[in-house]
């Protein structure tokens, strides 16, 4: 069940909201071609160690990996989309790097995500982001109290699936406050028999994440570690992210840096 939070505790998660985008918005400058990703894990951790917060991402366990994930930041590239490592490999000219940064701070949690052309990109991949971030637009114009998520996620879907491209099935979002990933989990799709519509109630805080595959909707793991996810068809995937509250007027984003 859905756990609503205080006007207080909205507030705090804004204030970690606030870190992960100003983290993200420095690496988009420094995401440049000949940077490694782990350089920019490096730059991420100095940043929230700074701010006062902790890596969230940092030492999580999940069943279906073989290591607790090594790193502050999920760097993704190119056909990769989410759960990417951050390493040695360089960005190159015309790369797609997904960022998704977490923290917390003061109890609570800040989780927001986003995808970067590395200098100039194939028009069709720019097409991508411009979809992806769209889809996110999408939810965060229709999320209102009285509604339920299943529409909003049936807009977000027909949006993407217009454009020609895919909705991954496989990776949801998620509710969020003392925990990163709480109840409701939250799809940016709807299909027959999903359960349970969630309903929208102020207090209710989500982390809404489109991810988006410029081919087919099917993924897979990279490798035997559980961690990098890839698209089966290997072409690019982009991931956009924000912390959305239902406040009693509408939407009240916690992760744009406001």
């Amino acid at each position: 069940m859905a756990i609503l939070k205080s006007r207080r505790e909205i507030e705090l998660m804004r204030q970690a909201g606030r870190i992960v985008y100003r983290v993200l918005e420095h690496l988009r400058q420094i995401a440049k071609p000949g940077v490694t990703t782990a350089e920019l894990d490096a730059v991420a951790e100095q940043m929230i160690r700074q701010a006062g917060a902790e890596a969230l991402f940092k030492g999580v366990r999940s069943a279906e990996a073989s290591f607790p994930f090594p790193a502050t930041i999920c760097t993704s590239l190119n056909e990769e989309v989410v759960h990417g490592i951050p390493g040695s490999r360089e960005l190159k000219e015309g790369d797609i790097l997904s960022v998704d940064c977490g923290v917390r701070l003061k109890g609570y949690c800040g989780d927001a995500a986003t995808t970067i052309g590395v200098g100039t990109v194939a028009p069709e991949v720019q097409r991508l982001l411009e979809v992806t971030q769209e889809a996110l637009e999408v939810a965060i114009r229709e999320v209102r109290p009285g509604h339920g998520w299943n529409e909003v996620a049936r807009q977000m879907q027909c949006h993407v699936e217009s454009a020609g491209m895919s909705v991954v099935r496989k990776f949801v979002g998620h509710g969020i406050g003392r925990e990163m990933h709480e109840d409701p989990k939250v799809p940016n799709f709807v299909e027959p028999g999903q359960g349970q519509d969630i309903p929208l109630e102020p207090g209710l805080v989500l982390a809404v994440e489109p991810m988006v595959n410029l081919g087919a909707a099917g993924v897979k793991y990279a490798d035997s570690t559980g961690w990098t996810v890839v698209t089966t068809d290997g072409r690019p995937s982009a991931h956009f992210e924000h912390m959305l509250a239902v406040a009693s007027d509408g939407v009240d984003v916690l992760s744009d840096g406001h």
